[in-house]
Formats: C-alpha cells, structure tokens, sequence
C-alpha cells in the first residue's frame, strides 16, 4: 500500500495504448475481473482502486474530498507511469471521475466509457446522510444490502460484497462527500471526446435516463443500454459491456484505416482487403488500428516526416517490396522525386551502398511508372 498513489494493477503490452478503468463506491478493481483481461490483449490497462478501498491508502481523500480530488490523483496515477494522454471506462463513481476528466482535462483523454453513472447523483441529502451513517456506525451495514443496490435479484459476487465490508469508513464517507457535491449538468456540452454511455437497464441507482441525459448533450457521444443489468454491469454482465467497449475502443482502427487509404491508396488497400482470411483478419485489424490509427495519425511528426524515416528503415532491413509502396506513398506525401532520391542517398552511407542500389532500382521502377 502507498500513502501517495492510488493503488493499482496493470496487465498489457507497455508499447499498447493506454486504458484506465475506474471503480465504483464500494469496490475495488475486482470490479473489472472479468473484462480487464480480454482487454489487455490490445491495451495497456490500469485498473485502480479508490483511496481507502482494496489496497488504495484511506489518507489520500479526507472529508469534504470531491471529484475533482479523485481525478487528480487518477492523473497523478497516470503521470507516475508515464501516461500522457489515455482511454478512459469507469463506473459509477469511477464514471464520474471520467467525466470530469473529459470536461477539465480534456487534453488528457483519447476517448471515455461512462458505465451506470451520472452527471449527478440524486443531490446531496441523502449522500450526506450516509457519509454521517458511515462514520458513525461503519460501513457493515451498507454490506449487508449491498447485493440489492448492485445487481439483479438472485446474483451477487462476493468478492465485491467482501470489498464493501473492508472498505475505510472515513475515505468511503469522503468519496460520499466527493458524489453529494458532484452536479456536471450544465457542462455536458463541453465534452468532445468520443464518449460510450453504457447504462443497465434494471439499474435502480443511475437508470438509463441518467445515462441518456449525458448521451443527449455531449456532441460526440453513443448510448448503449443493456437488458438485464444493475448497477455493477461489468460484474453482472462482462461480455456485453466487453462488446461494447471494444467497438468503442477500436474506434482507431476506422480512424487508421481512413489514413492508410490516403497514404497508400485505394488499390492498395482494397487488395489488401480482398486477400485477407479468417487467418490474417488479426494481423490487418492490428496494422489498421496500431500502424495507421496510433503512430501515423500522430501529429508530433508530418507525413512527409513520416515517409523520410519510413523509406530508410526499409532499406536498412531489405523490404524492397515495402519500399515501392511507401515510394508511392511518399509521393502521395508531398516529397518530389529528387527528395526521394537525397533520402536513398542518405542510405548508402548508413545503410550500405549494396542495399541503395536495390533501392534505387525500385524506386526508379515506381517512379517511372508514374511518368508513365
């Protein structure tokens, strides 16, 4: 356990894109035990627990702590991995913290899942009262109806139940605090990130119209309600909320897909297209959504930038095939045939002058194909 950080477990690749998920009141990253895995097969995810749940220390929050608290310490979390910018899913409470993200920190996030939550929580009486419960008395009573509050009747995970029971009277009523002032009605409108609303459909805590209020308002935003979920969809219902988040998530791969079609074509891609099977639909879904949708869409470098170090690296490693895609490609980037021609110049004394000769012959291949 930390006193400075939330206390968190990370499972992926660290090249893969970062995801953040969020828990609710009362629970620890159990929370996402069922879709955190699948989920890290193609992102980097870091699931947390809220201070005084889990391992989170209590000390992190004290009373009268809000959302904003939370959120600054997600992002401290983030900083303390060398996060910049992230995808972000979390419930309930934790889905509160992604909107706040998303309304003040919007530089921060790639994009966010908000999962039976709200912009606001029923006002701040009845959660005052129960953080004034909670320090009086404890939190076993919360415990003991906690099944009825989170799921459907009949189905419970006692894992959960069991974080309920062990959760730190004092944080537990701090983040009370935190949901009694938390009211981002009339801030809706600022989110421009692309935004998945998942809401349960037997949710008696944040019911549908909660959810519907937000995917109303934020411009960029997709409501998906799922039959016979509570409050704890991810724990009721994993493979439907693991289906909607991956649709959600794999937004860069329509994105990638887009900017492979402007670098290398039409023609291209749409042989490419037709030659995949089952066997390879893995492989191109990954070069969609890794090649083109994270590093080529990354604006730190241009696309003639791009070109220029893509050219030199496959000379470097004999890709001659490659090479004349991405001399097409470099011509659709701007660079004149004379550019080309300095940047496999280069390669002859870094690369070796065998390895410009067989560039420069398939270059001169595609360049005269052009004049052709």
């Amino acid at each position: 356990m930390t006193e400075r950080l939330l206390n968190h477990r990370v499972e992926g690749a660290p090249s893969a894109p970062p995801l953040l998920l969020g828990p609710s009141l009362g629970t620890s990253y159990a929370l996402w035990d069922d879709v955190a895995p699948e989920l890290s097969t193609g992102h980097r995810v870091v699931r947390w627990d809220l201070p005084g749940h889990g391992g989170s220390a209590p000390g992190l929050i004290g009373a009268g702590a809000t959302v904003a608290d939370l959120a600054d310490l997600v992002l401290a979390l983030a900083d303390s991995l060398g996060v910049e910018r992230f995808a972000y899913a979390g419930v309930s409470l934790g889905g509160a913290v992604g909107l706040h993200l998303a309304v003040h920190h919007p530089e921060r996030l790639e994009s966010l899942a908000v999962i039976c939550s709200s912009a606001h929580f029923g006002g701040s009486g009845p959660w005052q009262e129960r953080a004034e419960r909670v320090r009086r008395e404890g939190v076993a009573w919360l415990a003991e109806n906690a099944p009825a509050r989170w799921f459907t009747p009949g189905f419970t995970v006692p894992r959960l139940v069991a974080d309920q029971r062990t959760a730190d009277p004092e944080a537990y009523a701090a983040c009370c605090d935190a949901l009694a002032a938390f009211d981002l009605r009339d801030r809706l409108g600022e989110i421009s990130v692309r935004t998945l609303l998942i809401a349960g459909r037997q949710d008696s805590a944040t019911p549908p119209p909660h959810l519907r209020e937000i995917a109303d308002a934020a411009p960029a935003a997709t409501l998906v309600e799922l039959p016979g979920a509570a409050h704890l969809a991810p724990a009721q219902c994993p493979e439907a909320v693991l289906t909607a988040l991956r649709a959600h998530l794999d937004g860069g791969a329509g994105r990638g897909m887009a900017v492979r079609r402007e670098v290398l074509g039409d023609a291209h891609v749409d042989r490419a297209q037709a030659r995949q099977t089952p066997f390879t639909a893995r492989f191109q879904e990954f070069i969609s959504r890794y090649a083109w949708g994270e590093i080529w869409t990354d604006p730190t470098l241009s696309r003639r930038e791009r070109s220029m170090i893509t050219l030199t690296a496959l000379v470097a490693h004999g890709h001659y095939e490659e090479l004349a895609m991405h001399v097409r490609a470099a011509r659709r980037n701007g660079l004149t045939p004379e550019e080309i021609g300095a940047v496999l110049l280069q390669t002859a004394v870094y690369c070796g002058v065998p390895a410009a000769n067989s560039a420069f012959a398939a270059a001169q291949r595609v360049l005269a194909e052009e004049e052709g």
